[in-house]
């Protein structure tokens, strides 16, 4: 039984190596953290949305961040102009950025797409280096090594210091998955001390070490490792699994003595915790020391019965016990478990059906589960949601974490959707608002809109008379066309008074003709000396009227804009709303389909997981039944045998004292011997 505790250590790459690489992959080194800081350090932002995306970023809301900096690249590139757009400051940094949401929003062959075109365009090389870096990190996460080396091969001189460590650790990893540990373990060497790795470096060099035959040098990183304290429960969880490991696989190799001290550090509150007391107390089984072996054990079996090693405990207390010749005592602990394993595959039973009737689903679609610290321990207290203590070893891994990120994420795509399409319905009653205010309106609006029209081109068709002859003027002398309105009224009147007289010439007198003469000469001095003043006042003047027509002109083209503005707010909506409302049905059938799809898959392996559970403890069961009758046999069989021991005794007390059957020695005969001498 001991043997589920020992990790693989020799053939495929361990699973703790493949944990501590799924813990440093969560850690917050996106470019968009790097693009967003840099910005910040020189200046101060210039676009505010895409300020916003890099909030959502932060807030670890890529969809909304990928949706933000999409809709903000196809506007700027659609543009006549871009370079007037604040979002010009930004550009490089949002291309960029957008595949580095995508990673982290795991469409990894968006981002990875999005990283090719980096390398592929005329970029500075440190930013090729980090986009080569970017692209082998996607090929690690999706289990591609030899793609991950190549792109690290396409890294020409050194990357970015802030991501120098990190690209020198995933190359390490990608070695240790091709095996080739040797490298693996000079690349290591090299990042000891590097403070964001702390431990994990340390760990991962260990591992390579036992791989790459350097046995001595593995065992000592790796207990140095495991001798550290932590208050960070993070670190100490890697030192207790750093601590198991060593344990398992001294216990492994038969070193009985040098094993159990590594057991011994686990921290007993910690995850690793139970498991470190089942091989404390295999180790001093197989040494022989029973009674040593039920102190960690026993401490083991008070624990949640729903763990493995809790449950594996419940039968090595008994079978302890028994190689004690303590068989009343194995029986009795045996019935316990016997008890135990039974609730526990009633329970299993039980939550295989919840998940088959769609429970654990549901249960993962509620919101407020994922809200509190441990939210999958949080599922069980759901209303008919499954055990879920059975399932935290297969939900800590890694493909199910995959698994399970995808139906969630899914599950927020469709009720985004569903909000959207109640968002179109709103908008439809919206417009039918608007078009019921507006439609009443509009025709009187645009009676009145056509005689102000007319006016305004009246009054430009005047200015524009007005400022012909101005020009007129400026290259000839038209005094008349500068004359006041009396002035115009005396120059009509003389011009019929010479009418009169050139059709009645001897009807006027030579005095009437000399004032006629004398009131022209007048009229004409008159407008000949104050014609620059004059001209002067009328440029002022027409200079007056452009103003007052400019701001005819823009109440004409306001009344336009908000005319159409109020045509546009309800015409021209249907058709689109209706396609958008098709795709978005659309695309929920097919996120329904992949839910579905994805939901079985989640479904399928809970449920596997729980059979596997079940199964085991139904083996456990039937070892406990014949163990217990065992025990009853011999405890039986040695209580009888103290029976018959008691007998013998009582019956030999009872028996009077036997007469001697031997003579006195002075009695017996001399011997010949004795005689002859």
């Amino acid at each position: 039984m001991y043997s589920r505790l020992v990790p693989a250590l020799r053939g495929a790459t361990p699973t703790p190596l493949r944990t501590v690489a799924a813990a440093l992959s969560a850690l917050p080194f996106a470019l968009c953290t790097a693009f967003a800081t840099a910005a910040t350090e020189k200046g101060q932002l210039e676009d505010l949305f895409f300020g916003a995306a890099m909030f959502e970023a932060y807030q670890e809301n890529y969809f909304d961040a990928i949706v933000g900096l999409d809709t903000e690249l196809n506007q700027y590139r659609r543009l006549d102009e871009p370079e007037l757009d604040p979002f010009t400051a930004h550009f490089g940094q949002a291309e960029f950025s957008v595949g580095d949401l995508e990673l982290s929003y795991r469409m990894h062959r968006e981002a990875g797409r999005a990283i090719e075109a980096v390398l592929k365009g005329n970029v500075p090389r440190p930013v090729r280096n980090e986009a080569a870096y970017r692209l082998a990190k996607i090929h690690y996460h999706k289990q591609q090594p030899r793609n991950a080396l190549h792109a690290l091969e396409m890294i020409e001189g050194r990357v970015p210091e802030r991501v120098r460590a990190d690209e020198q650790f995933l190359r390490a990893r990608v070695y240790m998955e091709l095996g080739r540990f040797e490298e693996a373990v000079e690349l290591l060497r090299d990042l000891k001390g590097e403070a964001s790795l702390d431990g994990f470096v340390e760990y991962n060099l260990g591992i390579a070490q036992l791989k790459a035959g350097q046995e001595e040098r593995g065992l000592l990183e790796l207990t140095a490792l495991g001798k550290q304290r932590s208050s960070d429960a993070a670190k100490q969880a890697l030192y207790d699994k750093t601590n198991l490991l060593l344990g398992s696989y001294l216990m492994e190799t038969d070193q009985l003595g040098l094993a159990r001290p590594y057991f011994d550090r686990v921290n007993l509150e910690g995850p690793f915790s139970n498991r470190a007391l089942l091989g404390a107390g295999w180790v001093e089984a197989k040494a022989g020391r029973y009674d040593r072996a039920l102190v960690p054990w026993k401490l083991l079996q008070e624990r949640k019965s729903t763990n493995s090693s809790v449950q594996e405990a419940m039968l090595a207390v008994p079978y302890a016990y028994g190689k004690l010749d303590v068989h009343s005592t194995a029986a009795i602990n045996y019935g316990r478990a016997l008890d135990a394993f039974g609730n526990e595959i009633d329970t299993l039973t039980a939550s295989i059906k919840s998940i088959r009737e769609g429970n654990f689903l549901e249960a993962l679609r509620r919101k407020e589960a994922t809200q509190v610290k441990n939210w999958v321990v949080a599922l069980r207290k759901l209303p008919d949601a499954p055990e879920t203590h059975y399932l935290l070893d297969l939900m800590a891994s890694n493909d199910y974490q995959e698994f399970l990120r995808n139906y969630r994420d899914l599950n927020d795509l469709f009720e985004r959707n569903e909000e959207w399409l109640g968002s179109l319905t709103a908008y439809e009653d919206i417009i039918e608002l608007r078009r019921a205010y507006y439609e009443p309106l509009l025709p009187g609006l645009d009676k009145k809109f056509r005689e102000l029209d007319a006016r305004i081109k009246l009054r430009i068709e005047q200015r524009d008379k007005f400022a012909s002859r101005i020009e007129q003027m400026l290259v000839t002398r038209r005094p008349e066309y500068l004359a006041k309105a009396e002035e115009q009224q005396l120059r009509l009147q003389l011009r019929r008074l010479h009418l009169l007289m050139s059709q009645n010439p001897g009807g006027f007198t030579r005095e009437t003709r000399q004032r006629l003469a004398r009131l022209e000469g007048v009229l004409s001095w008159r407008l000949s000396t104050e014609y620059d003043q004059r001209l002067t006042e009328a440029y002022k003047h027409l200079q007056e009227l452009n103003e007052e027509i400019e701001q005819l002109q823009t109440v004409y083209q306001a009344y336009v804009r908000s005319r159409q503005a109020a045509t546009h707010s309800y015409t021209g909506y249907n058709d689109t709303i209706t396609r958008l409302r098709a795709q978005i049905q659309n695309t929920q059938g097919r996120l329904e389909a992949l839910m579905a799809r994805q939901g079985n898959m989640l479904e399928t392996l809970a449920i596997n997981e729980l059979d596997r559970r079940r199964a085991q403890l139904e083996s456990y069961q039937i070892k406990a039944r014949f163990a217990l009758a065992d025990s009853y046999d011999r405890a039986n069989e040695l209580q009888e045998q103290r029976v018959d021991q008691m007998k013998i005794e009582q019956h030999r007390a009872n028996q009077p004292e036997p007469l001697p059957q031997d003579n006195p020695p002075e009695l017996e005969e001399p011997s010949d011997e004795g005689g002859e001498q």
